[in-house]
């Protein structure tokens, strides 16, 4: 496997543990239905909770939440709605983005709740 996705991997990983220690309850991770794929899908205070995990090196140019894209974001939409008629659920959904910069070693969190809010003119 490619040190990128080591990289990826272990920051999902410390995501989860992030957010399990935040009261969290994580339902899935790496949820993936044909195209469409969630990080993280958690519960708390009765929201569903949609979490796109981004990882980078230390030294990277940008930071990790500017790659969530208006693209990305139409994926995420699509990708929320599959999962919700999968598992034949009805909440409200919140979508978060987690920023990991670092090592598997050590990675500095940023999270970012309520990130975006999907608008009707997404086009899909």
């Amino acid at each position: 496997m490619a040190s990128h996705n080591d990289l990826g991997q272990a920051g999902e990983e410390a995501a989860m543990a992030y957010l399990e220690s935040k009261g969290y309850v994580v339902l899935d991770r790496n949820w993936r239905k044909q195209h469409l794929e969630l990080d993280i899908v958690a519960r708390k205070d009765g929201l569903l909770v949609v979490v796109e995990v981004k990882t980078r090196s230390v030294g990277s140019y940008f930071e990790p939440y500017e790659a969530v894209t208006r693209q990305k974001i139409r994926h995420l939409v699509r990708a929320t709605d599959a999962y919700l008629r999968y598992r034949r659920l009805d909440l409200p959904v919140r979508f978060d983005i987690i920023s990991l910069v670092g090592s598997p070693d050590h990675f500095e969190i940023e999270h970012l709740e309520d990130a975006f809010t999907p608008s009707l003119n997404l086009g899909y």
